[in-house]
């Protein structure tokens, strides 16, 4: 799909201590990349994050990315944000000729520089307030081996992995207990929640770079959501689970920003 639309929107007054980001679910690509790309659109949208901007668009203020990770990826940083050659996304051949020229390759990084650019024109302001916790919605793939192989064991693969390696852990821990609680205590069509702290993944540059703009203000939780929710060979969404996963997280804000009240400024 080329890109026809925003590369991203930020939407709601973000007049808030909560923001929700789903960096990943776009799937749009712009008109002289699409031209230039022999990745197969199924292999592209498996590797990508479908329905994440729908889990965490019921948050009162939401970041939603419509370009796909492949043209700009916004949770690397600005260097390794484009997949110029396979060795950079997972040995996937991606352009004609293996390699995407330098000259395109730099207008991705200056959509990455506009993204942050305007990220921090709306988390400022809250920042200034005191502290605030961002979302940073993704999700995983949990069968890797093909769609009629056994799933990845539940006890390495989380329903929801909750990602902290570059937070500060001690100062905002009432933050990440109650959102591990609340989340813990939903269910969906599956059973109770499974939410677990850095098992598959610890976080990535979104959130490095929230806490790093944000010291002690800035609690960013990277949540990876296990693909349960879909398949994710044929790419259909299993709706129902969608929306209780989106209630479920709409159920943590208020005991987070209880929680986040104890925080001192």
């Amino acid at each position: 799909m080329t890109a026809d639309r925003p590369a991203f929107t930020f939407s709601g007054p973000f007049d808030g201590q909560l923001v929700a980001t789903s960096i990943h679910a776009g799937h749009d690509v712009r008109a002289d990349l699409a031209r230039r790309m022999v990745l197969d659109e199924d292999v592209r949208f498996r590797e990508e994050d479908p329905f994440t901007d729908r889990i965490s668009g019921r948050m009162p203020s939401v970041v939603r990315v419509h370009r796909s990770r492949f043209e700009v990826d916004l949770n690397r940083d600005r260097e390794g944000a484009v997949y110029a050659t396979p060795d950079d996304c997972w040995g996937l051949v991606v352009w004609e000729g293996e390699r995407l020229d330098e000259d395109a390759a730099e207008e991705s990084r200056r959509l990455h520089d506009e993204f942050y650019a305007q990220l921090a024109r709306h988390l400022d302001p809250i920042a200034a307030r005191g502290p605030f916790v961002l979302y940073d919605c993704h999700s995983y793939n949990h069968r890797r081996d093909g769609a009629d192989a056994p799933p990845a064991p539940v006890a390495d693969n989380p329903q929801v992995n909750l990602g902290t390696g570059s937070l500060d852990r001690e100062r905002f821990a009432p933050v990440v207990d109650a959102f591990t609680q609340a989340l813990s205590a939903r269910s969906t069509v599956e059973g109770p929640i499974d939410v677990r702290e850095n098992v598959r993944f610890r976080g990535a540059h979104l959130a490095r770079w929230v806490h790093e703009r944000y010291p002690g203000t800035g609690c960013a939780l990277a949540l990876e959501f296990k693909k349960t929710y879909m398949d994710e060979w044929t790419g259909t969404p299993q709706d129902e689970v969608i929306d209780q996963l989106a209630a479920a997280l709409e159920a943590t804000a208020e005991p987070v920003l209880a929680a986040l009240a104890q925080v001192r400024r």
